[in-house]
This record gives C-alpha cells, sequence and structure tokens, in this order.
C-alpha cells in the first residue's frame, strides 16, 4: 500500500508513525517543504530570545531518525506543485517527481496571515510562523533597535517578550481594546498594564501602511507613525487548502478542509489533520477550525489509524491554550464570555482574585474567570497571574467531560501550601456562581 502524506510537521509526522507501527510493510512517504519535519514553530520566540540555542531543538525529532528508526521515506525541502487522483507531481532537488499514492493525507497546516496593505518587498518585514524564519528574524532583530509588533496574540505577546530581554525597543500595535482580543476584558485589562511596563503599547490602532525604500523604515497607523527597522507581523494565521482544493476536497465553512470523525475528507482514500483541517468544538459541538499543536498531533495519530485500516474516532478539541509574559501566566480553556454570547449560549459568570497558593506561602496572586451557561453547563475558563497552567490543566479535564458548576465545585483537587490552596481558586470560582445560577 502506498501512503503519501503532504505536510510533515505535527499532524503528518505523528500520522507517519502510527501507520508505519500498524502496518510496517506499507510504503509511507511524507513530503516537507522545508529542511526540518516534526517542528514547532511556537518555539521560535524563544530562539530569538536565546533562551533556545539551536534551531534543530525546536525540532522533536530529525529526518534521519524517521528515515533509519522508523521507516518513513521523509523527503525534505520537497515542494508538492500538483495533486492528482492517485498522483503527486513534486519539485525537489531542482527537478521535478512524480510519485503515486493509494491512499493520501493532506496535514498541510496553516501559514501566517497577513495585513491588507503592501509590503512584501520589503526587508526586515517577517512573521515567525515558520520555522525557518526563525534565523533570519534572529538575525534581523540583532541588527535592530526599534521592532514594531503587530498583533497582540500569544506569538505577539511571546515575540514582544523576547525583543524586549534582548534589549530593543519594541511598539506593540493592536487594533482592539485589549491584548488578546479573544479573551474577555476582565483578563485583558491585567495583561494590558503588565505590557506598558515593558512595552510601548498602542491599542485601538490598525496599521495602515508599512514603507521603506528597500527596507522597513517606518508603520503607519490610523493614529500615528512609528520609526522602526523591524517589523513583526502577528495577526493569526489561514489554513493551507490550496492542494486540497484544486484535489476537489470539500471546505467546511471555516475555510478548513472538512472532515468526519475518522478525518476522512469528502474523496475516498483522501484524509486531511491538523491546521489545515476542521474538527469539532467539544463545548458548541459544532465544527470549529483549531490550529493548536496538541489537537494536531492527536488528529494526525488517529488519522494514521485509519488510514492502516483501524478504526479511531477524534472527539474534538477545547482550544485550551497557555502563554505567558516575563511572569505573568496567561490562559484559557473552552469558551470567553463573549464567545459564548455569539454562540447563542445565554451565559452567568464569576470572576475571582485570590492568591494561588496558602496565604502564607510567598506567592503571587491569580485572577479566575469561570463562564457557565444557565443551565449550569461550564463553558469556558480563563485564569492570569501565577499557577494558571495547573488549573487550565484542570479545567480543561472537566470541559473535555462536559461538566457542570458543581463538578468543578466538588472536583478533588490536592491541598499543598506552596502550589494549591485548601480552598483552590477554581473552586472558589464554580461556589461564587452557586448564587447566579441559584444553587445554595
Amino acid at each position: 500500500m502506498r501512503i503519501a502524506i503532504i505536510g510533515g510537521g505535527a499532524a503528518g509526522m505523528s500520522a507517519a508513525s502510527r501507520i508505519k507501527r500498524l502496518r510496517p510493510d506499507w510504503d509511507v512517504k511524507v513530503f516537507e517543504r522545508a529542511a526540518y519535519v516534526s517542528h514547532a514553530p511556537c518555539g521560535v520566540p524563544f530562539y530569538v530570545s536565546g533562551f533556545v540555542r539551536d534551531l534543530a531543538e525546536l525540532c522533536a525529532y530529525d529526518t534521519d531518525f524517521f528515515r533509519e528508526k522508523r521507516g518513513i521515506d521523509v523527503h525534505a525541502r520537497a515542494r508538492v506543485v500538483k495533486v492528482g487522483k492517485g498522483f503527486l507531481e513534486v519539485v525537489e532537488n531542482g527537478q521535478e517527481n512524480t510519485y503515486e499514492w493509494d491512499k493520501l493525507l493532506f496535514a498541510t497546516g496553516a501559514r501566517a496571515n497577513s495585513l491588507n496593505v503592501s509590503y512584501e518587498e520589503l526587508e526586515g518585514v517577517l512573521c515567525v510562523h515558520y520555522i525557518e524564519n526563525g534565523e533570519k528574524v534572529k538575525e534581523i532583530a540583532a541588527r535592530s533597535e526599534k521592532i514594531v509588533v503587530v498583533g497582540s496574540g500569544y506569538i505577539g505577546l511571546e515575540m514582544s517578550e523576547a525583543l524586549t530581554r534582548l534589549g530593543k525597543r519594541v511598539i506593540l500595535i493592536e487594533k482592539e481594546e485589549n491584548p488578546i482580543p479573544d479573551f474577555d476584558p476582565e483578563i485583558g485589562a491585567i495583561l494590558k498594564k503588565v505590557l506598558e511596563n515593558k512595552v510601548d503599547v498602542r491599542f485601538n490602532e490598525e496599521v495602515v501602511s508599512i514603507e521603506g525604500k528597500d527596507r522597513v523604515e517606518k508603520v503607519v497607523t490610523n493614529k500615528g507613525e512609528y520609526e522602526c527597522e523591524m517589523v513583526i507581523v502577528a495577526v493569526g494565521e489561514i489554513p493551507n487548502v490550496e492542494l486540497a482544493v484544486d484535489l476537489g476536497v470539500k471546505l467546511g465553512k471555516s475555510g478548513a478542509i472538512e472532515t468526519n470523525s475518522k478525518l476522512e475528507t469528502s474523496m475516498k482514500s483522501v484524509y486531511a489533520a491538523g491546521d489545515c483541517a476542521e474538527t469539532v468544538n467539544i463545548i458548541t459541538g459544532e465544527k470549529d477550525w483549531i490550529p493548536l499543536a496538541a489537537p494536531a498531533n492527536k488528529m494526525g495519530y488517529v488519522a494514521g489509524v485509519n488510514i492502516a485500516g483501524y478504526k479511531m474516532e477524534f472527539p474534538g478539541a477545547l482550544r485550551s491554550q497557555l502563554t505567558s509574559f516575563y511572569d505573568l501566566e496567561v490562559g484559557k480553556a473552552g469558551l470567553s464570555e463573549k464567545e459564548a454570547i455569539k454562540k447563542g449560549f445565554d451565559p452567568v459568570s464569576a470572576t475571582i482574585k485570590t492568591k494561588s497558593t496558602a496565604r502564607y506561602m510567598p506567592n503571587g496572586e491569580i485572577t479566575v474567570k469561570l463562564v457557565a451557561d444557565s443551565d449550569g453547563s461550564v463553558l469556558g475558563l480563563q485564569a492570569i497571574g501565577v499557577g494558571v497552567a495547573k488549573r487550565i490543566y484542570a479545567a480543561s479535564s472537566l470541559l473535555y467531560k462536559k461538566s457542570n458548576v458543581k463538578d468543578f465545585f466538588f472536583v478533588d483537587i490536592p491541598y499543598y501550601p506552596p502550589e494549591s490552596r485548601v480552598w483552590d481558586p477554581l473552586i472558589v470560582a464554580a461556589r461564587n456562581l452557586f448564587r447566579k445560577l441559584g444553587i445554595p
């Protein structure tokens, strides 16, 4: 059996590894346009800051490992230019080759979204969505003093921290009122105050143009102009679906490839997984595009099982996320209150501020916002401060099982003074919702 996988990122290599484990005699080929496979672009900010010394460390394994240890025929620096029924045309080593397939997986991932202004020809305007850009970002940052970051999502925050740690003057531009716009204002406002101590932040501003001759010289917004030697564009991403569309594969409402729970597409023997594919949002029960590393790996695993002829279903994802800015952790699982309203829920919420450890321990504070539907089912949790990660992990587990407010209250979270309180912040937030829900 001939298996072709387009994309050697998390989903692609997870699928390839599963297929070879279950069907060691099958011919599994992976085509990756970059020099790296099993790569983690999310680690680029940590490479730029110097926390990670070698770009190759951002890859779980190298191509030789997959070829020699797992028997996967990896084609790096191989760009698929055409997908036909039963064949691929691939440009590699300066020539075009054709490969046949019996089953095909699209694991083409996503690419950085762009601003609606012209800047492609200017040196110094970059995104960090691709691991191969890491070296260039670090090199240009080293010889730049003023750097503009456009977008205050996770990548924008992490790049702002990385660059300020290098001693650069960073101007952060965000068109919304608060950073991490998917979060509710109670969380964003706290992060905003901390950002203002480290970065020249400009909220409610939209980029009008990025200007220069050959190299970027300034960014112009609807409110001002900012001279700079470098611009990081971090305004989200879009799925890579062009090859799938050319083959005739159906897209979902989100613009990503439509799949069922087995990661099968609208075409027989064609699958899709990872950041190019739709899945189900566990909270809403609706199709959703959730381009995050953890779901991508699992989607690849499930696709691999099904491609190999076995049966497994992917239940969906919660959009669980974590990031930080210096010592401040920020996290979210499920829906924010404003997202819940948009989805037609009738949400109630409780926001609490407390210490994340026992009162007598020297540790910081945490703010937690718990959002529930009017029937008591929990829709999501957001947190910011110290000790956020463990609360997001707990909330993700509970949300996956569609828990209600009482479940959040009665969950048996252990007490350990340096790490958690007798009344954990997660439990206190649930207790505060009792009154709003008419629970004694």
